[in-house]
């Protein structure tokens, strides 16, 4: 598990972990909120210095298409 430190300002929790696991990231706010209690609480913008976990990805579970060849 990642730990993050907020440096910049106007960092959103969703801004933080799209900017970490891109669009996947954006399914996690809830496990992200989970991780760190009291978060939500300080409001939407996350102030400088707040130490925050990222939750991992995780495993991919869109099952696998059949691979289609033109040529055999």
């Amino acid at each position: 598990m990642e730990t993050v430190t907020i440096r910049g300002e106007g960092i959103t929790l969703d801004l933080l972990l799209w900017r970490i696991h891109g669009v996947r990231g954006q399914d996690l706010v809830e496990a992200a909120l989970e991780l760190n209690p009291g978060v939500a609480d300080a409001g939407p913008v996350l102030a400088l210095g707040t130490v925050v976990r990222i939750p991992p990805l995780p495993a991919q579970t869109r099952p696998e298409q059949p691979l289609i060849t033109l040529f055999g």
